[in-house]
């Protein structure tokens, strides 16, 4: 059997073990780890049984192992015939090498990034008046001019931040990729970087915080400006839409920045998904019905924490589906019937284009929403859609 290059990390009492070109990380326990060092070697199942039986006295399951490797992608052929798989999906930007962007992982670069984030807060604190506020974004009469240069303005952020992620990432050695996804009613860009998790906790916290930190330095630098030259519309705007993009990562039930950052330090493998697991398992025995505990299978210091954390996913969760039905699709219905009507009578060239651009903004973030969730959760709502529709099938039924 042969595998593909693995990357190895100890992690406590287990080993993770993956491809970094794919993000396809397990962990093993230190047998498995032994396994796969003869793999490695080039032993075949039977010796690697046989070795392992003169090595521990005891029997082990070599080819049910096997069958995870093969299951988890690790493995590249067996009897000298390829395992089929999807290849590593392509990275963004592959041009930028890694030694390109080796000094994103400098420390006296983020001792710098530290000191002027340092000086912006402390100006914020010193002179709260150069602060910007939500008056600052209504920085024209005009609406188009104003939703334009916020939609600009946060696309831009948006992307230094994935940046930041995609070449600290690819420092480390791990591809990267960024593109559209959903996080419950928001839009976000995300940058997948699963290999990461191979890597020394020091290069996946610089990763995990990089974004935050580009946010934090652009909003200091937006601060120490306004010191310098006074107020400009330009500066509090960045600044403000900076701070906003910041702050939306400390809502850790939707798996932002400090999500990750809070599930390494806490030691658990996967936190969103065990809480989610264990909060499906709660609703089945509230009503009645039988379900195993999947927290039973889980260290018991990693149980307390997914526990805490589903208490704040659930309210997290509801919350923000309550914020998008109460507000949200309210003032966003009500944004686009006025601009209709604007439309379908308009007083002038000017508020046409008005309506045209308001139209033309929030319709086309909804149709990016739309697809990215479509694209994560589309094949889970087929499956739901056609598993209705033969429930309700009488004839089926009657089978």
């Amino acid at each position: 059997m042969t595998l593909h290059d693995l990357g190895v990390r100890r992690d406590r009492e287990e080993w993770i073990v993956g491809r970094v070109e794919t993000g396809d990380v397990i962990a093993v326990p230190a047998p498995g780890m032994r396994i796969i060092r003869l793999f490695q070697e080039g032993a075949t199942v039977p010796e690697v049984e046989r070795r392992l039986g003169a090595e521990t006295g005891t029997r082990m399951n070599v080819g049910g192992f096997v069958d995870g490797l093969v299951r988890a992608g690790l493995v590249a052929a067996v009897d000298g015939r390829p395992v089929p798989g999807p290849a590593p999906p392509p990275p963004t930007f592959p041009r930028l090498l890694p030694r390109h962007v080796r000094w994103t992982l400098n420390p006296l670069l983020h001792a710098a990034l530290a000191a002027v984030i340092l000086a912006g807060a402390a100006v914020a604190l010193l002179r709260p008046g150069t602060m910007p506020g939500w008056r600052d974004l209504l920085w024209s009469d005009r609406g188009t001019p104003v939703l334009l240069a916020q939609t600009a303005t946060g696309w831009l952020l948006i992307l230094l931040h994935e940046l930041a992620h995609l070449c600290t990432a690819r420092a480390a050695g791990v591809p990267g990729r960024i593109r559209f996804g959903t996080r419950l009613q928001f839009l976000t860009a995300q940058t997948e970087v699963s290999g990461i998790w191979l890597a020394e906790r020091r290069v996946r916290l610089t990763v995990y915080l990089s974004g935050m930190a580009l946010d934090a330095a652009v909003c200091a630098v937006c601060l120490l400006l306004t010191v310098a030259t006074g107020p400009r519309p330009a500066l509090s705007v960045v600044a403000l839409t900076a701070l906003i993009m910041l702050s939306t990562q400390f809502l850790v039930f939707m798996r932002t920045d400090l999500y990750f950052v809070l599930q390494d330090v806490t030691g658990c493998r996967n936190l969103y998904g065990d809480s989610a697991a264990y909060a499906a398992h709660v609703c089945r025995r509230a009503l009645l019905r039988r379900s195993a505990d999947p927290l039973a299978r889980l260290p018991r210091t990693e149980g307390r924490w997914v526990r805490a954390y589903t208490a704040l996913l659930v309210a997290g969760t509801a919350l923000c589906l309550c914020l998008a039905a109460a507000v949200t699709i309210p003032v966003t219905l009500g944004l686009l019937a006025g601009s209709v009507r604007t439309l379908l009578d308009p007083p002038g060239w000017a508020d046409a284009a008005d309506g045209v651009v308001t139209v033309l903004v929030v319709t086309g973030f909804h149709v990016l929403w739309a697809t990215a969730w479509w694209r994560r959760h589309g094949p889970r709502a087929r499956r739901a859609t056609g598993l209705l529709r033969r429930n309700r099938d009488p004839e089926r039924c009657v089978r």
